[in-house]
């Protein structure tokens, strides 16, 4: 890999870690780039396709000339491994926030667990989390909610391609969910509490693909080693 090479387009894929930001991780990866490729202050970077910090997995990062083609894969298809917790709840529908409204789930039965997430395939509608990124009136939504103001979130339509690979170890279920762009999984989890009728909160996510791209060629190496590039 060279200078001139990064600047005519190369595509990264990382393996971003739990409580990261996509922000953190593309400045780390600019950052030693950079330092070690003397690459020019306005060399161009950027993500395609934001992960929550208490979200793992892949993360897309577009340099150089390729910066053109992140609206293209920001519009793939994402899949996910998805782990979500029955019976309990939490405000920010994820770990960020403690649990409460605990409930009863011991009459819930694995079949009716099935038969609750089938009815998330296809097109849906879904309200975005309060503790998410989407801009109100020019200020994010979890900035405001942090502030404790009240914050009303629009439902908007999403797909669900698919939920497979179901396993159930209550109060634990998980499974692997293919979805278009723009699906919050942290309220779908928050949903399929609410059609079994006592809760859910997503306990862990971790993106395993972005259209053609895999977590099977990412690296977590950009973390631990400053110069390392050759296996990215």
């Amino acid at each position: 890999m060279t200078a001139e090479e990064l600047q005519s387009g190369y595509v990264f894929l990382l393996d971003k870690p739990l409580d990261w930001t996509s922000f953190q991780a593309v400045n780390k990866m600019k950052y030693k780039l950079k330092r070690e490729f003397n690459l020019p202050k306005k060399f161009k970077i950027g993500h395609a396709g934001t992960l929550d910090p208490r979200a793992t997995g892949l993360l897309v990062v577009c340099c150089g000339k390729f910066t053109k083609k992140i609206p293209e894969i920001q519009d793939a298809p994402k899949e996910y491994w998805t782990e979500i917790k029955i019976g309990v709840q939490t405000e920010s529908y994820d770990t960020e926030k403690p649990e409460i409204l605990q409930q009863d789930i011991t009459h819930i039965s694995d079949d009716q667990l099935r038969e609750a997430l089938e009815k998330f395939v296809g097109e849906i509608e879904q309200k975005p989390p309060v503790y998410s990124a989407i801009k109100i009136d020019g200020q994010r939504a979890y900035n405001l909610a942090r502030a404790g103001e009240e914050v009303e979130m629009k439902s908007r339509k999403t797909t669900i391609f698919y939920l497979q690979d179901i396993k159930i170890e209550l109060p634990l279920v998980s499974f692997t969910v293919g979805c278009s762009k723009g699906t919050y999984i942290r309220s779908l989890a928050h949903d399929i509490g609410q059609e079994l009728g006592v809760g859910a909160y997503l306990t862990q996510l971790r993106r395993t693909k972005i259209g053609d791209y895999t977590i099977e060629n990412a690296t977590a190496d950009f973390l631990e080693n400053e110069y390392r590039f050759e296996n990215l």
